[in-house]
Protein backbone atom coordinates (compact mmCIF):
# COMPACT_ATOMS: atom_id res chain seq x y z
CA UNK A 1 0.00 0.00 0.00
CA UNK A 2 1.70 3.41 -0.82
CA UNK A 3 -0.71 5.75 0.60
CA UNK A 4 -2.22 6.27 4.12
CA UNK A 5 -5.67 8.11 5.16
CA UNK A 6 -5.52 9.00 8.68
CA UNK A 7 -8.60 9.70 10.85
CA UNK A 8 -9.36 12.18 13.78
CA UNK A 9 -12.25 9.42 14.87
CA UNK A 10 -12.61 5.66 14.69
CA UNK A 11 -16.19 6.22 13.64
CA UNK A 12 -15.08 7.70 10.19
CA UNK A 13 -12.09 5.22 9.50
CA UNK A 14 -15.22 2.26 9.92
CA UNK A 15 -16.79 4.13 7.80
CA UNK A 16 -14.18 4.78 4.94
CA UNK A 17 -13.09 1.08 5.50
CA UNK A 18 -17.11 0.08 4.96
CA UNK A 19 -17.21 2.46 1.64
CA UNK A 20 -14.20 1.57 0.19
CA UNK A 21 -14.42 -2.03 0.66
CA UNK A 22 -17.57 -1.97 -1.44
CA UNK A 23 -16.78 0.56 -3.96
CA UNK A 24 -13.96 -2.75 -4.28
CA UNK A 25 -11.27 -0.94 -3.84
CA UNK A 26 -8.50 -2.78 -2.13
CA UNK A 27 -7.32 -1.45 1.37
CA UNK A 28 -5.54 -2.56 4.63
CA UNK A 29 -6.06 -1.60 7.79
CA UNK A 30 -3.21 -0.86 9.83
CA UNK A 31 -2.28 1.36 12.62
CA UNK A 32 -1.22 5.18 12.48
CA UNK A 33 1.88 5.64 12.09
CA UNK A 34 3.03 7.87 15.31
CA UNK A 35 4.82 10.17 12.68
CA UNK A 36 1.03 11.25 11.92
CA UNK A 37 -0.47 12.87 14.82
CA UNK A 38 -4.10 11.89 14.45
CA UNK A 39 -6.93 11.51 16.84
CA UNK A 40 -7.85 7.77 15.98
CA UNK A 41 -5.34 4.85 16.11
CA UNK A 42 -6.82 2.99 12.77
CA UNK A 43 -5.53 4.30 9.05
CA UNK A 44 -6.40 2.84 5.84
CA UNK A 45 -3.59 1.82 3.58
CA UNK A 46 -4.77 1.73 -0.37
CA UNK A 47 -2.75 1.99 -4.06
CA UNK A 48 -1.46 5.58 -5.61
CA UNK A 49 -3.65 4.20 -8.58
CA UNK A 50 -6.84 4.17 -6.82
CA UNK A 51 -6.17 7.81 -5.37
CA UNK A 52 -9.33 9.88 -7.30
CA UNK A 53 -11.55 6.63 -6.86
CA UNK A 54 -10.78 6.94 -2.67
CA UNK A 55 -10.79 10.97 -3.23
CA UNK A 56 -14.46 11.09 -4.94
CA UNK A 57 -15.95 8.78 -2.44
CA UNK A 58 -14.12 10.41 0.58
CA UNK A 59 -15.98 13.87 -0.90
CA UNK A 60 -19.19 12.28 -1.67
CA UNK A 61 -19.68 10.77 1.61
CA UNK A 62 -18.14 13.51 3.40
CA UNK A 63 -16.25 11.17 5.59
CA UNK A 64 -14.18 14.04 7.79
CA UNK A 65 -10.24 12.91 7.31
CA UNK A 66 -7.14 14.21 9.37
CA UNK A 67 -5.35 13.41 5.57
CA UNK A 68 -4.14 11.42 3.08
CA UNK A 69 -0.32 10.88 3.57
CA UNK A 70 2.24 9.42 0.88
CA UNK A 71 5.56 7.64 2.84
CA UNK A 72 8.98 9.00 1.49
CA UNK A 73 12.30 9.41 2.51
CA UNK A 74 12.03 12.25 4.65
CA UNK A 75 8.94 10.54 5.71
CA UNK A 76 5.09 10.80 5.86
CA UNK A 77 3.98 14.04 3.58
CA UNK A 78 0.43 14.76 3.26
CA UNK A 79 -0.98 15.05 -0.43
CA UNK A 80 -4.83 16.42 0.75
CA UNK A 81 -5.45 17.66 4.44
CA UNK A 82 -8.62 17.77 5.59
Amino acid sequence: MELIIAFDSTQQALRAEMLLEYADIEIDIRPTPKEITAGCALSIGFYEADEAKVKTILDDEKVEIKGIFKYTESGYQPIKAS
